[in-house]
């Protein structure tokens, strides 16, 4: 699927804990797709000649703008597409360039970075939303960073704050809300592996309208 017309591009929005990049990279290779999350980072990095550590900072939060002033000044160049205009909005921007130049290039599965706002305007994008019941994202949490039940909690209380705050900031929407989404899905229902292909059988009836 590499021409105008046949490129197909999901993007999966998620809740910490859900299983939901795991069904993103299972839905990749279902559809032979290139497999976008931290991938976009270091697209954004060569675009915009500042480090990839610097978006991963900044990645899918706000604040990065301050941090990145106290620590290299007011004068580091931005590079030849914002010339020396320096803020979060410009960082996003290099992001939402560099989402936009692999989707006109290639079939991909994005993973957040509010990527269904930034290619909203193409008839082949189909947005995911990924939930589990809380129980058991916090077990997943608990296991991933070896930590207790409060520590899991407080997690991703602070994680889906940061991610809804950048998603909703950015994008005008509610990040998790169903309106925004072609499809929200809670794999608690499934377990993972069902959940992946329920999407996949999803997607596959779509694309008929593509």
């Amino acid at each position: 699927m590499q021409n105008s017309n046949q490129r197909l591009l999901i993007c999966v929005g998620r809740q910490i804990g859900s299983g939901g990049r795991v069904i993103a990279k299972k839905l990749a290779e279902e559809f032979g797709c290139k497999f976008m999350d931290s991938e976009i980072l270091n697209l954004a990095a060569k675009e915009s000649g500042f480090s990839e550590k610097f978006f991963e900072q900044n990645d899918e939060h706000k604040g990065f703008f301050h941090t990145l002033l106290n620590s290299h000044g007011r004068s580091m160049a931005m590079g030849s597409f914002y010339k020396s205009q320096f803020s979060e909005e410009s960082l996003f921007q290099f992001q939402a360039d560099a989402i936009s130049k692999a989707a006109k290039d290639y079939s991909c599965v994005f993973v957040g970075r509010c990527a269904d706002y930034v290619l909203r305007d193409e008839p082949n994008m189909i947005s995911i939303f990924i939930t589990a019941d809380l129980s058991e994202r916090v077990a997943r949490a608990m296991e991933r960073h070896q930590c207790d039940e409060t520590a899991a909690r407080k997690i991703i209380e602070n994680g889906e704050s940061q991610r809804a705050t950048y998603y909703n900031y950015y994008t005008g929407k509610r990040w998790g809300h169903a309106d925004g989404y072609d499809l929200c899905v809670n794999t608690s229902r499934l377990g993972i592996e069902k959940t992946a292909q329920f999407v996949a059988d999803f997607i596959k009836e779509r694309m008929k309208d593509f």
